[in-house]
């Protein structure tokens, strides 16, 4: 496979605190990537050096074979960015923000930033100043979707949009890796990176956890679960169950979390009259567990 982004041992301090440490990452032409992690782990910071935002500390980052830092320009003529906090220029329309960066690429498909616009519900015909950030993030998207780019680079690109909008974000990323484009995003969300993502990378406190298949990672992750029941159950029901660890189980009640697949648990419940069954996705804390001992050491 043909890797549109590499880094190698990248790193970045900011006096004695570490923003990213060795950070290793390869994304392949045509896979949308997620780039996982809470808030203050170093997604930004590994973008920003991506973007030549900024100069690394340690470490080289290539786009397209080219050096992220020498040939900055020519990465961004391929590239749509949206950063995490976007700032327009807010005494203009957003049809006007968006003509002005249009000209600065050489003109760029008119109906299909009329397209975007629409599917995206934005109203561009309003000043930017007095926009929510919802609609200023839209118009970010715009700007980085309307050149048809070759590869998209988007920093928590979902934040602030309503849930129409973010289906309507998720199409998008479907529809530009069904023409062999290349996406990486970063989001803290566990579901929306299972939603788009191919494959992904874990970050926490500025290292690499894991890099995984989505199928990977769902294979590790643990669901919280509580199961009622409408008549008593004997302790041992459930003892064969693969991955089910028991919290608690009295008479009619189960509580307790499930690692990987639930196939083995439903068949067991099949035996029984379910009156009620309530499975919550894990948090990103019980991820990185899953990743990192108590310790915060990998396992």
């Amino acid at each position: 496979m043909v890797a549109v982004i590499r880094s190698e041992r990248l790193a970045k301090w900011y006096g004695r605190h570490p923003g990213i440490i060795d950070v290793d990452l390869e994304v392949n032409a045509g896979e949308v990537f997620g780039y996982l992690g809470p808030n203050g782990a170093g997604k930004t910071t590994t973008i920003r050096l991506l973007m030549d935002f900024l100069r690394a500390d340690g470490g080289k980052a290539e786009i397209f074979g080219l050096d992220s830092r020498r040939d900055s320009v020519a990465i961004r003529r391929r590239t749509g960015f949206l950063p995490g906090d976007v700032r327009l220029y807010e005494g203009l329309k957003g049809s006007e923000y968006l003509r002005f960066f249009a000209a600065l690429r050489g003109g760029v498909d008119r109906p299909y930033v009329a397209e975007l616009a629409e599917r995206l519900s934005c109203p561009l015909e309003r000043p930017i100043g007095s926009l929510s950030q919802g609609n200023r993030r839209k118009i970010g998207l715009i700007q980085a979707f309307m050149h048809r780019p070759d590869l998209l680079i988007l920093d928590e690109p979902t934040s602030g949009l309503d849930p129409i909008v973010r289906h309507e974000f998720f199409a998008l990323i479907a529809e530009a890796r069904g023409r062999g484009r290349t996406v990486f995003f970063s989001s803290h969300n566990l579901p929306e990176v299972e939603r788009a993502c191919d494959r992904v990378a874990i970050i926490r406190s500025g290292r690499i956890a894991a890099v995984e298949r989505i199928e990977a990672l769902k294979a590790r992750s643990l669901r919280r679960l509580e199961i009622r029941f409408a008549e008593d159950v004997t302790p041992g029901a459930f003892a064969a169950v693969a991955g089910l660890e028991i919290a608690a189980l009295d008479a009619r009640t189960l509580k307790g979390r499930q690692r990987g697949s639930m196939d083995s648990l439903l068949k067991a419940l099949s035996r029984y009259r379910v009156v009620d069954f309530r499975s919550q996705e894990p948090d990103l804390e019980e991820i990185f567990l899953a990743y990192y001992g108590e310790d915060g050491h990998a396992q």
